[in-house]
Formats: C-alpha cells, sequence, structure tokens
C-alpha cells in the first residue's frame, strides 16, 4: 500500500492564477494570511459565495425559528433538518459527479437559483398566512438538495481557481467568508423576526435577495469546465471515485473521520432556538447572539490558520476535532446565557477548525480530477448531522437538552481518541510518516 506525502505536491510546477491565464509563480506572489484574495477570479467567487451563504445563515434561522413557532417540540426541530438530510444522500453523490463532468458556474448558477425560488416561496406563503409545517420539510428537502449540489462544485471550482501551494490558504478564507455570514445573518434574522413590520416573512425576502445578488455575481466568472473528459456514464464516474477513494487509506479515514464528529456533534446547532426560549429565556434575539458567538470564534479561528503550514495540517485538525468536544460538554452546561455565549464561541472555533483543515487535507491528497467526487463524499458526513437531528430531538425530549448535549460532546471526545488510535496504527503498517 503506497505511502501519501503532503509533500509530495511540492514537485508539482507552481502556478499563479492573474484573471483567467495562468503564469508562473515566483516567491514574490506570495502575500501571506490573504494571499489567495489576489487572485481576481477567487475574489469573486468568494464574494459571491459570501452572499449566498448569508441568504443561507438568514433563511435558516428563519426556518428553525418557524418551526418551533409552529409546532413548539424539539422533534419537529429535528424533522425540518432529517429532510434536508434525505435529500442530500441522494443529491450529494450526484454533485460530486456533476462537478466533475459539467462546468461549475452553470451548477452554481442553477443550484443559487433554486435557492432563490424555494425562499420567495415561503416567504410568500407566511405573508399570505398559508404557512404548514410541511411546506418547511419539502423547502428543507429542495435547500437540502441544492447545497449537496453547490457544496462540491465550489470546493472543485477553488482548487481550479487557486495554484496548489495556495489551496490551503484559499479555502481557510473561503471558511473564514462564510462564518463571516454566520456572524451577521443570525444576529440581522433573529432581531428582525422580533420586528413587527418585518417578522418571518420579511426576514425570507431578504434571504432571497441576497441569494440572488450571489447568483449575479457568481455569473461573470470563468466557466469552470473539467480538465479531463469522461467517457463513462455517471454512474460509471461515481463508482470510480468511491474506488479511488477505498484504496487511498488516508482519504477514507478523514471521510469516516469527518462523518462521526458531524453526526454526533453539529446537531447541536438545530436545539439553540429551544436553548434561547426555554432555558435561557433570550427568545429570538438570544437565537440570534447564541449563533452569532459560534460564527465569531468560527471566523477567528479560520482567519488566524489560513497560512498554516501543511506539515501541521494533521495535528491541529485532530486537535481541533478535540476541543469540539469538550467545549460542547462546557456549552450543554452553561449555568448562564453570558457563559453560553463565551463556551459556543469555542464550539464554533474548533468546529470551523476541524471542518476547514479536513476540508484542506482532502483536496490536497486527491488528484484533480477526482476533487468533485471526494468532495461529494465528505458532503456526505453532512447526511449525519440531518438524519441523527431526528432522534437527538427525541432522546432530548425524553432525557433533557442539556444531558443529551453533554453526551453529543462525549461521543465526539471517543472518536478521537478512535482516529488517533488508528492512524498510529496505519503508520506503524507503513513504517514510516504518513502525512
Amino acid at each position: 500500500m503506497p505511502r501519501v506525502a503532503l509533500t509530495d505536491r511540492d514537485a508539482m510546477p507552481r502556478v499563479a492564477l492573474t484573471g483567467s491565464y495562468r503564469r508562473p509563480m515566483t516567491d514574490g506572489d506570495r502575500g501571506g494570511r490573504f494571499d489567495s484574495l489576489s487572485i481576481p477570479t477567487y475574489r469573486r467567487l468568494i464574494i459571491g459565495g459570501t452572499f449566498t451563504f448569508l441568504a443561507m445563515q438568514i433563511t435558516m434561522i428563519a426556518r428553525a425559528w418557524l418551526a418551533f413557532e409552529l409546532t413548539g417540540t424539539n422533534t419537529a426541530l429535528g424533522g425540518v433538518v432529517l429532510g434536508f438530510g434525505v435529500a442530500s444522500i441522494v443529491a450529494i453523490p450526484t454533485g460530486g459527479v456533476v462537478a466533475d463532468r459539467f462546468p461549475k458556474r452553470t451548477v452554481i448558477v442553477v443550484t443559487g437559483g433554486v435557492q432563490t425560488v424555494v425562499s420567495l416561496a415561503i416567504a410568500t406563503a407566511v405573508a399570505t398566512d398559508m404557512i404548514a409545517y410541511w411546506m418547511l420539510i419539502v423547502a428543507g428537502v429542495l435547500q437540502g438538495a441544492a447545497i449537496s449540489l453547490l457544496a462540491p462544485a465550489r470546493l472543485a471550482f477553488i482548487a481550479d481557481l487557486v495554484p496548489r501551494d495556495r489551496l490551503t490558504n484559499a479555502v481557510l478564507l473561503g471558511m473564514s467568508s462564510m462564518q463571516l455570514t454566520r456572524m451577521i445573518g443570525p444576529a440581522v434574522a433573529g432581531t428582525l423576526i422580533g420586528v413587527h413590520t418585518v417578522g418571518i416573512s420579511g426576514v425570507y425576502y431578504i434571504g432571497a435577495g441576497a441569494s440572488a445578488v450571489g447568483l449575479l455575481l457568481v455569473i461573470g466568472l470563468p466557466d469552470g469546465r473539467p480538465r479531463h473528459k469522461s467517457d463513462r456514464t455517471p454512474i460509471e464516474d461515481l463508482a470510480d471515485g468511491v474506488r479511488f477513494v477505498r484504496s487511498t487509506p488516508l482519504l477514507s479515514h478523514l471521510i469516516v473521520f469527518s462523518f462521526l464528529i458531524v453526526l454526533f456533534g453539529f446537531p447541536y446547532m438545530v436545539f439553540l432556538p429551544v436553548l434561547a426560549e426555554e432555558i435561557f429565556d433570550a427568545g429570538s434575539a438570544g437565537f440570534g447572539a447564541l449563533t452569532t458567538a459560534a460564527a465569531v470564534g468560527a471566523f477567528i479561528s479560520s482567519l488566524a490558520l489560513a497560512n498554516t503550514a501543511r506539515n501541521r495540517l494533521r495535528t491541529i485538525q485532530t486537535g481541533a476535532a478535540f476541543g469540539f468536544g469538550v467545549f460542547l460538554v462546557a456549552f450543554a452546561l452553561a449555568p448562564t446565557f453570558v457563559a453560553a455565549l463565551v463556551a459556543i464561541a469555542f464550539v464554533g472555533a474548533a468546529a470551523a477548525s476541524f471542518q476547514a483543515l479536513n476540508n484542506s487535507l482532502i483536496l490536497s491528497l486527491a488528484p484533480v480530477e477526482y476533487h468533485g467526487r471526494v468532495q461529494s463524499l465528505l458532503m456526505l458526513s453532512f447526511t449525519g448531522f440531518g438524519l441523527a437531528a431526528l432522534p437527538m430531538g427525541m432522546l432530548a425530549d425524553a432525557l433533557g437538552l442539556r444531558l443529551t448535549m453533554s453526551m453529543m460532546g462525549g461521543a465526539i471526545v471517543v472518536v478521537v481518541l478512535w482516529s488517533i488510535w488508528w492512524l498510529r496504527g496505519l503508520a506503524a503498517h507503513e513504517s514510516g510518516t504518513l502525512w
């Protein structure tokens, strides 16, 4: 079994992108923490994506609050996310094949259009007092399918637009822009939901507008056509991607590791409305504040790690996953709302760091022609989040939310210890350094 080292890619010719053409890259091209933003096409992708993610964050807050307002149960909150997860099971593998076979700009534009239309439909249903819980399930399914197609194409597009030695920087800056929207979107949405003249319908309209702006910005990008045209069927392409990942133990491990961390940890986000309303008596504004605090931590950590050396990625990734579990327990047991805000900031920082570094490791290990399919398999980990939300909601209703979230954090710590043990075993088998 061949060993894979991140430094293997250093032997590749370095190139930098200016506009739509490539030129040799020199040491003078290195710009530090914001290096990748010097590439115009990457900068446009990030700005457009910022509006797209802002729309997602705004509508996510509105959807969660509306679901709780319509039903008043944790189970119903989990049910909305379950629809998202079920759609992802089908759409995510498809998204990877689509990203490797079709122009990535087209994929991003189409999915952005779907999100805009769905937000407008829910806004109109709320404004006309025709909204029903089942509509939120349908919206979750459609938006889950859209993001499942969007995410692999967008990450693969980043790898097309920046040279390999800027890839970690580009992924982390992209993560920083996403976390910035998590800082702004939830706070604005949580506040505006309580404003009588705006309300939930107005928040959905604002989300639709932000999505439309992101759509317009992406239209001007290069088409992002695949570099290698496949002569296989889509099913054969998907099977080939799965075979490639299975033949590369490190890639397989990173994807499984991500799945377990997301499965046990990320459902905490679904229960924030209940924590804000019933445990801390902070209402919709408190819900927005909790989400914003998590985003602040995520933004700071993503920016701080933007120029991390490749030989430190795996160590920091493991530490971030361990911290995620520990901080989640601290958040679950927070005695006051202020303590909860501090704890969730650390939760957000650890979760975002793990996610971004895991993405960077995977993109660095995979050949470019497999980027879309490998990223789609990684995105399958978020189906675990969607599928686990409903049973964890039921568990929270039965045992209590604080105990359930503490158990989630403990499970994450166990998964991290398993990962360390597995990697040491593989390193001993290979008699050398894996990374």
